[in-house]
């Protein structure tokens, strides 16, 4: 499973979410504390702007720029510093602090490493049974529907277009009845929206119609089941959050009382609609548990605070205006915008930079050392790359580092500073160059005391790593002192570059000091030209390397 790679990141953003959503919800239970004497339908868009804000947090956390609270910044600093900074001693110098990733090593990180994975499987699995539960919600509702009749065609045209035009539905809606004389009636859909009344509802007298379906197709006007799929999904999204499903169940009540309001407001007398909400309760069954994700008009547990409000003379009930609903969405933005951007203390640790490391053949370098130095926080880290060339640092403060890779057998290799943002992930692949081989000679005139020596720095064959072989020298010419130079008293040093082919022959020799003697570089030329290698190879395959051969004449005994 590719997610437990980076179960950190994930797990902290999950935390900050769940502790910025409950700042919104806490937010929307305080102003509707306040709204309690305002009409339902404005404690109802006040829930609903908080759900979909906890919906678009995770969203708005990637796509808005970071902002780090100076306040949040200065608190963790205070409970950190006791533990990453300690005074310094009279007299002693300041070293750097040196940081090794030993996650892989430690039991303690890797404890930590799967707590955090199971964490994640648990809260994964709690969304799959949510989403199960809701999904199958949505299939029954689609069998029942399928199965349902429309409407007589005299009951049909004598209400649908009347309560249609005095709430301004201009979309099609389709009532039906569905085969049980006892179910409790419904709505739902978003498009092509479905009111399910029970099999005897067109023996019904016509004032209950005509207030059951009023009820009905206000949730239609008002958007209503929309919102609460919407709320079903922050539910299934954070269902170990009990404020989010406190969030859903007052969202679904006061939408309920909304629909009551405009049912109210339409003419029909309070008394008689409580009768009419009280008969439905106790002569329909209770199909709130397997219609989850309809809107069901007659609630048993939400009827007495029903009754309660529609029996209250003193309670507004009055739908929310366009204005109102914009200056909502306004308010709810304000709050949802600096939220998503700000960063919490503990995202400020959750920066990752992972990457693979290969050579020129494109295969993975192992155990290649990974460097990052910060020179504003005066912190080295260091890390290794595992069996495929793949490194990772985790938990890295954001800022800039200075990245350098180390291989024996490879070239050092120094990166562009490399900058870590707050709470983001990088990714950083390199390629490592084969080392150049080095070679040094002493000549010294024939017939001193002094005796030849073997070539300085001459590599002998090994393996490293398991990548690469290395060049040896199978076959070396000594230079010859020129006699020229010898009774002239010259001597120096000829350096000399060229590219180990990879049947083993210096190509291209080339003197790289201009200033050396004619004489030495021609005989330090023809000697080197003659010598032979043993080809470097990199996983079996011989390779072209450069190499430089430091030739030294010298007339001293």
């Amino acid at each position: 499973m590719s997610f437990l790679n980076n179960s950190h990141p994930a797990l902290t953003l999950l935390i900050a979410c769940s502790v910025k959503g409950t700042v919104l919800l806490v937010a929307a239970w305080i102003i509707t504390l306040f709204l309690r004497n305002r009409s339902a339908a404005l404690r109802h868009r006040v829930w609903a702007a908080v759900i979909l804000s906890a919906l678009a947090l995770p969203v708005f956390t990637f796509l808005l720029p970071t902002w780090h609270s100076a306040a949040l910044g200065g608190a963790a600093a205070a409970l950190w510093s006791p533990v990453t900074s300690a005074a310094p001693r009279s007299g002693s110098g300041s070293l750097p602090a040196m940081i090794v990733n030993a996650s892989t090593a430690s039991p303690f990180f890797g404890l930590f490493g799967r707590l955090a994975d199971i964490l994640l499987l648990v809260w994964l699995a709690g969304v799959f049974v949510f989403l199960l539960r809701f999904a199958v919600g949505l299939a029954r509702l689609a069998w029942a529907s399928r199965r349902a009749k429309p409407l007589p065609e005299s009951q049909r045209l004598f209400f649908l277009s009347e309560i249609s035009r005095s709430l301004s539905i201009a979309r099609p809606i389709k009532v039906l009845q569905c085969a049980h004389p006892l179910a409790m009636p419904l709505t739902w859909g978003i498009f092509r929206p479905l009111v399910i009344l029970p099999s005897n509802a067109s023996e019904w007298p016509k004032s209950r119609l005509r207030m059951v379906l009023h009820h009905e197709f206000a949730h239609i006007a008002r958007h209503d089941w929309c919102l609460q799929i919407c709320a079903e999904l922050a539910r299934s999204i954070y269902w170990f959050h009990p404020l989010v499903g406190t969030a859903a169940r007052r969202l679904r009540h006061e939408s309920e009382r909304a629909c009551d309001d405009s049912v109210l407001n339409s003419g029909v007398e309070p008394f008689e609609y409580a009768n009419l909400l009280l008969d439905l309760a106790r002569t329909l069954e209770n199909s709130a548990r397997s219609w989850s994700a309809a809107l069901c008009i007659a609630l048993p547990t939400t009827l007495e605070r029903r009754f309660t409000a529609m029996l209250n003379p003193s309670i507004k009930r009055t739908q929310v205006s366009r204005r109102t609903g914009l200056f909502t969405a306004f308010f709810a933005l304000c709050l949802l915008l600096p939220l998503a951007a700000l960063r919490l203390p503990a995202q400020k640790l959750s920066g990752t930079l992972a990457g693979t490391i290969q050579d020129p053949s494109g295969s993975g370098v192992k155990n290649a050392t990974v460097i990052l130095n910060s020179h504003k926080s005066n912190t080295i880290v260091m890390t290794a790359s595992d069996e495929n060339g793949n490194y990772s640092f985790k938990s890295l403060p954001a800022g800039e580092y200075e990245m350098k890779v180390v291989k024996r057998g490879f070239e050092p290799y120094r990166a562009q500073p490399v900058t870590l943002e707050s709470g983001r992930d990088l990714s950083q692949n390199l390629t490592l160059e084969v080392a150049a081989v080095m070679e040094e000679v002493d000549v010294v005139p024939a017939g001193t005391s002094k005796p030849l020596p073997e070539t300085a720095g001459k590599p002998s064959r090994m393996r490293l790593g398991g990548e690469i072989q290395a060049t040896k020298l199978l076959n070396k010419v000594m230079p010859v002192y020129p006699d020229a130079a010898r009774t002239a008293g010259t001597q120096g040093t000829v350096i000399l570059h060229a590219v180990i082919r990879i049947d083993g022959k210096p190509l291209s020799l080339r003197v790289m000091n201009s200033q050396a003697d004619p004489d030495l570089a021609r005989s330090a030329v023809e000697s080197v030209s003659q010598w032979r290698y043993r080809p470097t190879l990199l996983n079996g395959e011989p390779i072209e390397v450069d190499t430089t051969i430091m030739v030294n004449f010298s007339l001293a005994p």
